[in-house]
């Protein structure tokens, strides 16, 4: 383990933030590398969170990146290694898919469109995107879109990622496939009746991004998020390539026959808006910072649609447009967690940015419903003492 002090990070300076995985057998425990910058994270907690990895006993995670931030001062390191073949030391500034995070970027986009009077939020999907949705669905409004109230069914998918998903990964699903398999198999529920989470909803909003731009999704989210926050090492593959550019961890993924995969290779263009990007933990970090400064969204805005949850007639709502809420033992956080397969990713704040928390761990069993141990002992770390 090495520990070193840095007193600043150029890079971060931008956003006004100061000075706060397999290879070579013969090491019994892989490299942990561990930046510390001025007090308040729990440096101890954090280095335990990610001890011991890769985990191979219960097949939890073979990495984890993990980023702490606030007012009190910041913490990152890594834990694990880069693939189970060479049992290097993980790359803390490897890059991984961030999955779900996506849609912090695209529920953006869409409130900088609204800002510039270019999107109503009330106004219906339909006037928008005529002819996607068929006579069936009643009006569905932009923002019903943005907190998951818009009754659309999922989509087709190649597969569950611990079986048929895996065997189909170099297949390709085009957004407009998954639309239309949801159109087809009728409405859930009436539109702001309760919310279910899910990826159709912004899969239809990067339609609206291009409809309404005359640009593609992808330049968009570069040129209005990652461009103005410096989050350089943040991109989307192009169109259905499977690979991971740049330096990496290697993901793997549990089936559901007990086999460990290499599912780093894998075509998400069926993810797209949802859930398609690729980034780091500094980037992301970068990201959530910006967005509660209010240099991304308008802070009006941010509070009203980000940071409110939507009211519906059945059931409780948990996510905004885009975030999600959480609130227990007297902590209050905004989050997005991601997963992908070989890849989970989180990030979360306190609503004042008191404490911050960026993961991206490389974890087995990325899509499963249950929590990841690894993943407990980070979020316990970072927010329990």
């Amino acid at each position: 383990m090495h520990i070193r002090v840095r007193t600043a990070c150029a890079a971060l300076v931008v956003l006004g933030l100061t000075a706060g995985p397999l290879a070579g057998a013969a090491a019994a425990s892989p490299a942990t590398t561990v930046v510390r910058e001025a007090a308040g994270p729990n440096d101890k907690a954090l280095r335990a969170a990610i001890a011991d990895l890769p985990d191979l006993t219960d097949k939890d995670a073979t990495a984890a990146l993990v980023r702490v931030g606030g007012t009190g001062g910041s913490w990152h390191g890594s834990s694990g290694v880069r693939d189970l073949a060479t049992r290097r030391a993980a790359l803390e500034h490897g890059r991984f898919r961030a999955g779900s995070t996506t849609k912090v970027v695209t529920a953006a986009i869409v409130l900088q469109l609204a800002a510039k009077g270019e999107v109503d939020l009330d106004g219906h999907i339909q006037t928008y995107l005529p002819g996607l949705l068929s006579d069936a669905f009643e009006p569905i409004t932009v923002r019903q879109l943005l907190t998951f109230t818009s009754g659309l069914k999922p989509g087709i998918s190649l597969g569950a990622e611990d079986g048929e998903g895996f065997e189909n990964r170099y297949k390709t699903l085009t957004p407009e496939e998954v639309v239309a398999s949801s159109v087809a198999k009728g409405r859930a529920f009436d539109p702001g009746k309760r919310q279910q989470y899910g990826n159709i909803d912004y899969t239809v909003l990067g339609m609206l991004i291009e409809k309404v731009t005359g640009d593609s999704y992808e330049h968009q989210a570069a040129v209005r998020i990652f461009k103005p926050l410096c989050m350089r090492h943040t991109s989307f593959p192009g169109g259905p390539d499977p690979r991971i550019h740049g330096p990496h961890n290697r993901g793997y993924q549990k089936l559901a026959d007990g086999r460990l995969v290499d599912a780093t290779e894998w075509n998400m263009s069926d993810r797209w808006a949802a859930g398609d990007m690729i980034s780091t933990t500094a980037d992301l970090e970068r990201l959530l910072l910006g967005l509660f400064r209010g240099k991304v969204v308008p802070k009006q805005l941010l509070k009203k649609e980000m940071l409110t949850l939507p009211k519906v007639e059945e059931g409780e709502a948990t996510m905004s447009a885009g975030l999600q809420y959480y609130s227990k033992d007297g902590l209050t956080l905004w989050l997005k967690s991601g997963s992908r397969p070989g890849y989970r990713t989180l990030i979360a704040t306190t609503p004042d940015l008191s404490r911050t928390l960026v993961h991206s761990i490389n974890a087995t069993n990325a899509k499963s419903v249950a929590s990841n141990p690894v993943e407990d002992r980070i979020l316990f770390a970072a927010f329990g003492s």
